[in-house]
């Protein structure tokens, strides 16, 4: 399935509050050995790392907590992380640099501008932690669930490939809920409410989260599989 993605504005912050000198070091020396570039062509998620198979995506990577305790208890596995945040792509770096992760690579861009370049079936995992909820009904064109990238995501899972959305926000929840098990090539398998309450048991909160929580919001654990492929 062909992925055609007309807009690829941005409409989030790029820069927060000025590093600290540990971080922009890091910025200069640890993220250029882990950038993932622009692709030119056509790109193979495992060839961006050193013996591992599977490739597993994370969008809006935020300040990397979950990410980095994901590659620490999966060495096996590669990681991307996709954030457009600098002060994120730093804090990133740092649990890199302090865990000593040989299984992250990092596309500090939007990453629609990535996807297209991945072959099918490329991905075992695509996880999109509390993204921007974007509660305006005038910029729901602005959240990523919608069905455009729900193709796209369709095309780069592997069969049986999960794809999470974790959310906090009860509009952007049931806009996942409308848009995704409507997707032909996804089935949400769910039998009870623990399987939206309660965050899966190989994962660990992010910093976000914890704020959510904190401030007496209710995250909400979507998890969706991708259908077999028919012939």
């Amino acid at each position: 399935m062909a992925f055609e993605q007309t807009d690829h504005r941005f409409y989030g912050r790029r820069k927060g509050k000025p590093l600290k000198a540990g971080r922009e070091r890091l910025l200069d020396t640890l993220l250029p050995t882990l950038r993932v570039p622009p692709p030119e062509g056509p790109v193979e998620p495992a060839s961006l790392f050193s013996g591992q198979k599977d490739v597993w995506l994370e969008i809006g990577f935020g300040s990397g907590e979950h990410l980095a305790s994901q590659a620490e208890t999966h060495p096996g596995v590669g990681f991307l992380g996709a954030e457009v945040f600098l002060n994120g792509v730093a804090s990133l770096l740092r649990h890199v640099d302090e865990r000593k992760l040989a299984n992250v690579r990092i596309y500090d861009s939007d990453v629609r501008t990535l996807l297209p370049a991945f072959p099918a079936s490329s991905l075992k995992r695509i996880s999109l932690l509390f993204p921007d909820p974007w509660p305006k009904t005038r910029h729901a064109k602005r959240r990523f669930v919608g069905p455009s990238n729900l193709n796209e995501v369709s095309r780069l899972l592997a069969d049986g490939g999960e794809f999470r959305v974790a959310t906090d926000h009860p509009i952007y929840a049931r806009w996942t809920l409308q848009h995704v098990p409507q997707h032909p090539d996804f089935e949400w398998r769910v039998a009870g409410p623990d399987d939206w309450r309660a965050r899966p048991a190989d994962s660990t909160p992010s910093r976000y989260e914890q704020k959510a929580v904190a401030a007496g919001r209710t995250p909400m654990f979507l998890r969706f599989f991708r259908k077999p492929r028919t012939a």
